[in-house]
């Protein structure tokens, strides 16, 4: 949904001349269908494509209204891989094209055993996302007061930028005081916020095809609330690594978070599971089925390539 898109001829072209230049053995491309650089290396290639596909939804009206466009850059894929199920069933569905699902990965090592920020002592949670109403921040903010009223000392840690920021900026004195907004940061100082949380919180309404956010706040030991939605099913387990609610449902995403904040046997014991969870999906396991795919696009197209007949020497002739 946020893919990047280029009309910039000159972006274009460059990097249509570096794929040429580099004569790359196989070329990886991400979300190839939006207007950009993806593109541009799709039509440019001429070694074997690899695309990998991010977007989840019931329905994506743009594949269905430029599908005949998209079959011209599909076919020029040698291979697809989609994040998740969700995101597979949207291109079979939409496109009629199949995918190989292979999930997205997390560096373990990055999020294990960072400092945390220096902030008093509170018990915390922490919300990491882009501030618009897909991400559901405005189902936590209306959450806030019922779970102030359950855990008096609680924190919010926000970590993101967008319109909505104008939603926290407008929340009755008693509330603000509990949310600590730091705006977008880099990897680094993200990594210390997971490590400065005793929850995470991810209240999105929709249209999330995996989750990385989850995956992250897992691999850093914290138990997840989170919307009761199909790509986040694809990662958390109900019960066991954290806590699934009901999409949009203000009372019940208080409720989870307070029983998290306060049920120190529980939180530890998702906690746990969620580390266990995270380990399955870390590059180290995502790393030998890419190899292999890439492998395979190659060995096919050298079997494909057409054999150049023998040059004959002057005798011969």
């Amino acid at each position: 949904s946020v893919a990047p898109i280029c009309f910039q001829p000159l972006a274009l072209a460059r990097v249509a001349r570096l794929v040429r230049n580099l004569r790359p053995d196989v070329v990886h491309v991400h979300e190839p269908f939006s207007p950009g650089l993806s593109l541009a290396a799709t039509l440019a290639a001429r070694a074997p494509v690899v695309a990998t596909f991010h977007a989840g939804a019931d329905r994506l009206w743009a594949y269905r209204l430029f599908a005949s466009l998209l079959r011209i850059v599909q076919r020029r894929c040698h291979h697809s891989i989609a994040v998740s199920e969700v995101a597979a069933a949207l291109l079979e569905r939409d496109l009629g094209l199949r995918a190989d699902v292979q999930h997205n990965a997390v560096d373990l090592e990055t999020f294990q055993g960072a400092t945390p920020l220096a902030l008093p002592p509170a018990p915390t949670a922490l919300f990491v996302g882009r501030l618009e109403p897909r991400k559901g921040v405005r189902v936590l903010l209306q959450a806030l007061p019922a779970l102030i009223e359950r855990v008096p000392d609680v924190r919010v840690l926000i970590v993101g930028a967008g319109d909505e920021r104008a939603e926290i900026d407008r929340l009755p004195a008693p509330s603000r005081s509990h949310v600590h907004v730091t705006g977008a940061l880099r990897d680094a100082d993200l990594v210390r916020c997971y490590a400065s949380a005793h929850v995470f919180v991810a209240p999105a309404m929709g249209r999330e095809s995996f989750g990385i956010v989850l995956l992250e706040a897992m691999a850093a030991g914290l138990p997840v609330v989170a919307s009761d939605i199909p790509g986040y099913r694809a990662v958390v387990r109900n019960g066991l690594d954290g806590l699934l609610v009901p999409t949009g449902d203000v009372a019940r995403l208080a409720t989870a978070l307070a029983v998290v904040l306060t049920d120190r046997a529980m939180a530890t014991a998702l906690a746990v599971n969620a580390r266990q969870r995270a380990a399955a999906f870390s590059w180290r396991q995502a790393a030998s089925p890419l190899e292999a795919i890439y492998e395979g696009v190659q060995a096919r197209a050298t079997r494909l390539q057409p054999r150049r007949a023998p040059e004959r020497t002057p005798s011969q002739a």
